[in-house]
């Protein structure tokens, strides 16, 4: 029997097993010393720490790896009731906010100790191997702060347009919310996810290389529409400066042709609910395909001009340092990427047989158009399945089938975003890039499946 999408492969061959990566085994000395040997040969170390930490649930694979059926007498598990069939369960509205059962509290963003000196000013990276679909639960939504997080008082929080505009103005969250307002799904990534990768690996999981990405459906005004209301200028002002409200006050430049186009929006709601406060609440920016620096979070301002304003996030940093020295400023689109998180670094292939292939692509330039996978590094490719929807600037699952024989494997996706723009390896970015950058990492990513089932995180030059 064959079920619909689904190949010959997936209906033949034995099914496949797949250990989890394990979860938050960095700590603090590891990262420093992951950083120290960045110059001394990346792999190898890597390579070592990552098998030292698998080391310790040697003895659990070796329990999985077992016939989890007994070979007299049948499965327990089906042969007898659990207590969950035999009696009553837990009463409606235990908790007035539901939680994610006890057996998946595995599944947390995560921080990465010692990137940064503080931690108010740091990243958490969100689980892309542990999620489905496209949406990011708002608990597991990626973090970066640059002061901290605050959870403001919504009646005292107020929003300014000034700047080229008739009459400044001044809302309240009241008056913004009973505007007409539209909800769009859309990925924000920070513009320096896998920027430790620039030179060589970095870090073995998918989490901490590409998990400074999500993707949820925001609910606000379009900025446009505030902007009107306060007369704006939209000949004389060619761009807008947003201010956060946060101890960082931080300010970014956004052209204006993406907010007559009413993309941008300002946003109060996230995945059917109010913002998170780590996310922003009561009220933060949405550019959608802009690197997530942009979308200024705890929005208290917006002034209309008619030059770029040069802050210090955009002249010292979120900046490209290009092969001849110069430095490229404003590259705020996040170009076509894709990555695979099933199998991903980590995680171990218990058996031969058939395995799901499994990802995400996006693009701030606009849809994905295709996906291509490799398992031969590059030699050969196949086209991947597209989930719907296919949204604009909005991640897009894309899964294949692979039948594993065992042998080592290098797994690979590569992008094609509606524009024509195909996602380049790491020879083609770096021939135009470098190896000095921190930002706008999109290279293809590459899984190495060994024969004993483990995955690495590897590069192909």
């Amino acid at each position: 029997m064959t079920f619909p999408h689904t190949s010959d492969a997936a209906s033949g061959a034995p099914h496949g097993r797949l250990r989890k990566a394990p979860e938050g085994f960095l700590d603090r000395a590891g990262i420093q010393t992951v950083f120290a040997e960045g110059r001394k040969g990346r792999r190898d170390f890597i390579r070592g720490a990552f098998a030292a930490a698998l080391a310790g649930t040697a003895a659990a694979q070796a329990g999985a790896q077992a016939n989890p059926v007994p070979a007299e007498g049948g499965d327990p598990n089906i042969l007898n009731l659990p207590p969950w069939s035999t009696g009553l369960g837990q009463p409606v509205v235990t908790d007035g906010y539901g939680k994610p059962s006890q057996y998946e509290t595995n599944v947390q963003r995560r921080p990465s100790p010692g990137l940064t000196q503080t931690t108010q000013a740091s990243v958490s990276f969100a689980p892309l191997q542990s999620l489905f679909g496209i949406v990011t639960p708002s608990g597991l939504h990626f973090e970066r702060h640059h002061q901290g997080w605050w959870d403001v008082d919504p009646s005292k929080h107020r929003f300014m347009v000034n700047g080229l505009v008739k009459t400044p103005r001044v809302f309240t969250m009241d008056e913004i919310m009973r505007l007409p307002s539209v909800s769009r799904f859309h990925f924000i990534e920070c513009g320096a996810n896998t920027g430790m990768e620039w030179g060589n690996v970095a870090v073995p999981t998918v989490q901490y290389s590409h998990g400074m990405l999500s993707c949820s459906e925001f609910t606000g005004v379009p900025l446009i529409t505030l902007l009107q209301m306060a007369g704006a200028d939209l000949k004389k002002g060619k761009f807008v400066l947003a201010e956060g409200a946060d101890g960082s006050s931080m300010t970014r430049t956004i052209p204006m042709e993406l907010v007559t186009s009413g993309q941008v929006l300002v946003a109060y709601g996230q995945n059917g609910e109010m913002l998170r406060p780590e996310n922003g609440y009561p009220l933060r920016l949405v550019v959608p395909g802009v690197q997530g620096v942009s979308w200024v979070k705890y929005l208290r301002r917006v002034e209309v001009g008619d030059e770029p304003w040069n802050t210090k996030d955009e002249s010292v940093h979120y900046i490209d340092l290009m092969p001849d020295g110069q430095h490229r400023q404003y590259s705020s689109i996040q170009e076509c990427k894709s990555v695979v998180t099933t199998p991903s670094g980590g995680q171990v292939l218990l058996d031969k047989g058939f395995y799901n292939v499994s990802g995400l692509a996006w693009s701030g330039r606009g849809k994905i158009k295709r996906v291509d996978v490799s398992v031969d590094g590059g030699r050969n490719w196949r086209t991947a399945r597209l989930e719907t929807p296919v949204l604009d600037k909005c991640l897009t699952r894309f899964n294949i089938d692979w039948v594993w024989d065992g042998k080592p494997a290098i797994v690979q996706s590569r992008a094609m975003d509606d524009t024509g723009f195909v996602q380049p390896n790491y020879r083609q970015l770096r021939a135009v890039r470098g190896t000095r950058s921190i930002y706008h990492n999109n290279a293809i990513q590459s899984w190495l499946v060994q024969e004993s089932g483990e995955v690495k995180n590897v590069q192909l030059s």
